[in-house]
């Protein structure tokens, strides 16, 4: 079934009051899915419904040449094509969701493309699902994905009750569909939109790492992990590789109305590049964008004195003398400072380089999102 078809077939059906666990970004009151938009196959014990029905976060434009993508259909043929390619992997992307099945299954694309010798197939091409509760996202399970299309019980003693889900796409993998199955008498709804001020997404314009290289979960990329500390959406623009500034690439960066601006891209980037590039980055985005405030951040993997780095200080300083305001600069040094490596090759971050990148990067964005009054 089409997503505009089901959602007219939703059209209507009476708002029923969900009681969560602690869902202060819920709000009043969410409509349930019909049942007649569920799938309900002879050989299985699950009610399926399309994702696509539920609350999407993490796709910055409507216009894509398929619903799991990152960029317009419009992009294809004027960014790189690396760019292109990888635009088709969901990262970042997630679906949020109320129900009261005390079991949660999920149907999607197996690991058919981009086997890594680095990153956990878990990492690369899973699922990762969280539950809201009065301290925040917790935990719930892994989606854990074959050779083929995977359809996989995430949870089977789920708490009795509604309860609020968000299940992050993977990050270095395409998804062209992606199935939710719960329990055949439970209900299942949309959760609620954001609050106005939590509904504009923080922007990530990056590399490897800002796409979730090397996370062992779909959710442990320091981009995902901000989402969930802060509790708002993220739009993931990390491109493996293929993250050089391009011209292209921003203009359509400067399309999303975003709360913050994060420009991560140093590592896929030569010093020159950072020199010519970047400063039309910040004025561009500036001129668009008066209020939004934009933080550059300083390559992790080399130290604040590296050419690289203090070619990136200089863009700041210049454009902070030329009255570029709401500009803020994230130092290198603290980003995956730490006793024990937080790398799995001495680039890519495992799930403790992400976490320590997400602790120096959270106090940061809170800040900025307190500034912009979001």
């Amino acid at each position: 079934m089409g997503v505009r078809k089901a959602q007219k077939v939703a059209v209507g059906v009476a708002a029923v009051h969900l009681a969560c666990l602690g869902q202060p970004a819920m709000g009043g009151s969410v409509t349930p899915l019909p049942l007649s938009a569920a799938d309900r196959p002879a050989t299985s014990s699950f009610a399926w419904y399309d994702a696509r029905l539920l609350t999407v976060e993490g796709k910055g434009y409507n216009d894509t040449e398929q619903f799991w993508q990152r960029l317009p259909a419009r992009a294809k043929g004027k960014v790189p094509p690396a760019v292109w390619d990888l635009s088709k992997h969901t990262a970042g992307i997630c679906v949020r969701f109320v129900t009261d099945s005390t079991t949660i299954a999920a149907e999607w694309d197996g690991v058919t493309a981009l086997k890594m010798n680095h990153m956990a197939f878990s990492g690369s091409a899973g699922l990762d699902l969280y539950r809201r509760t009065g301290r925040g996202w917790r935990y719930v399970a892994t989606g854990r994905p074959q050779d083929h299309r995977t359809s996989q019980v995430l949870i089977s003693k789920a708490p009795a009750g509604f309860s609020e889900y968000l299940l992050h796409l993977p990050p270095y993998h395409p998804t062209t569909s992606l199935r939710i199955g719960i329990d055949p008498a439970a209900k299942l709804a949309p959760a609620a939109p954001r609050s106005p001020e939590r509904a504009k997404p923080i922007v990530f314009y990056g590399t490897s790492i800002t796409q979730g290289g090397c996370a062992s979960r779909a959710g442990m990329g320091h981009v995902m992990i901000l989402g969930r500390w802060l509790d708002r959406p993220v739009i993931n623009l990390g491109f493996s590789g293929s993250g050089k500034g391009e011209p292209e690439v921003l203009d359509l960066v400067n399309e999303l109305d975003a709360a913050v601006f994060v420009l991560e891209p140093l590592p896929n980037m030569t010093t020159e590049q950072v020199r010519e590039r970047l400063p039309m980055w910040v004025e561009k985005l500036r001129t668009n964008h008066p209020q939004t405030p934009i933080l550059l951040v300083e390559n992790p993997l080399k130290s604040r004195r590296d050419e690289q780095n203090r070619a990136l200080q200089k863009v700041f300083a210049d454009a902070r003398k030329k009255g570029i305001a709401r500009l803020y600069l994230l130092p290198a040094d603290k980003q995956l400072a730490g006793r024990e490596e937080g790398t799995v090759d001495g680039v890519h971050p495992t799930d403790l380089g992400f976490v320590r990148m997400a602790e120096c990067y959270a106090p940061v964005l809170r800040r900025l999102l307190s500034l912009s009054g979001e």
